[in-house]
Formats: structure tokens, sequence, C-alpha cells
């Protein structure tokens, strides 16, 4: 009874494991609820399905600083292109109005991404020289890899955020950053 016991948890261990190493694979879309790791340092190290991230360090630079109505302001700091094949965008939103703001609107129109709620899913990355556009990656629930839970922003409050894409080529340098409602930015991407 006892080895039986044993076998029956090693059966489910393995299991276990070939269910998470599927998440992982690259077709599809298919991510899994983590967000991938990059050597650019300061990432957001949370699950994207929580909404949680852990702000970066102070940050050093800004890339573009986007404002919009209603005094929401975007703060991107740094776009960073990993191994993997990722760009994660990270940054900040300040409402600097003077009524609480929800992102439902960041979501953007495409019905699947509503699962991620008040979040960046909106968000592309557009080539303009390739003319491409990268949309937010998805989990295998079909929620963003980005922050969540972006609700209830106080005036004169600021939030960290992040949204993971697909990557360009190598020799795109440059990409225009879109956030439904808000002008568009051009940032850099730099090697992490």
């Amino acid at each position: 009874m006892r080895y039986g016991r044993r076998a029956t948890t090693a059966v489910a261990c393995a299991a276990l494991a070939v269910v998470s190493l599927a998440g992982c694979g690259g077709g599809g879309g298919q991510k899994s609820d983590a967000k991938p790791s990059s050597s650019g340092g300061g990432s957001p190290s949370a699950p994207a399905s929580t909404g949680a991230t852990s702000p970066s360090a102070t940050p050093s630079q800004v890339l573009a600083q986007i404002k919009g109505e209603k005094g929401i302001e975007v703060t991107i700091n740094s776009a960073v292109r990993d191994s993997g094949g990722f760009v994660t965008v990270e940054g900040e939103i300040t409402n600097d109005g003077t009524a609480e703001f929800d992102a439902n609107d960041w979501v953007g129109n495409e019905t699947a991404l509503g699962a991620s709620g008040a979040s960046v899913a909106g968000a592309v990355l557009v080539d303009e020289a390739g003319k491409k556009r990268y949309y937010v990656l998805r989990d295998t629930e079909g929620r963003c890899l980005c922050t969540m839970k972006l609700l209830s922003i106080q005036p004169q409050e600021t939030r960290p955020f992040f949204a993971q894409f697909p990557s360009p080529p190598e020799s795109t340098t440059s990409v225009e950053f879109e956030l439904p409602t808000m002008p568009p930015a051009k940032i850099s991407i730099s090697e992490g």
C-alpha cells in the first residue's frame, strides 16, 4: 500500500510538470502566467494573473511621457528586449487630475482581453519601418502579460506598470508605443 501511494504521488507530480511545461511553449501565443525574467534588472516578477507588480528601483531614465485627458500621465522608463524573444515595457501611471481613474478603456476593443479587466492590455508596439504591430502577450487563460487591476487610482497617486510584447527583429531599435485613449509615443528598445 505504501508503494502504491508513492507511485500515485510520482505520477501526479510528473503530470503536473508536463502541464506546467506545456504552458511555457512558444506556439499560438499561449504563455504561462509568470512573466519571463529579464536581465535588465528591476523587472516585475509577480505573476501577471494577480495584477501585482513590484515597482522598479527609482527610474533613472524617461523614454517618453504621454499626457492624456483628465490629468492622466504615462511615463515609460524602459523597453528591454531579452534573449527569450520578448520586449518588456515598464513605467508609471500618474493621476495628476482631480478625479479617481480606472484604466477600463485601456483594455482595448478585443473581447478576448476582457478577462484582463482594467489594465494596459490594449497597448501596442508599432514598428513603422517593418510595417508590423505587436500586441501584448497573453497567458493560457487569455489574460494579458501586463499590469492588471488598475482601478481607483487616486488624484496625485502613481502606480508602476509593465506590458510584455513579442520582440520585433533585432534591427528594430525604435517603436511607437500606443495605448487606447492616449497619444502615441516613440520609444527606444534596449538589449537586456
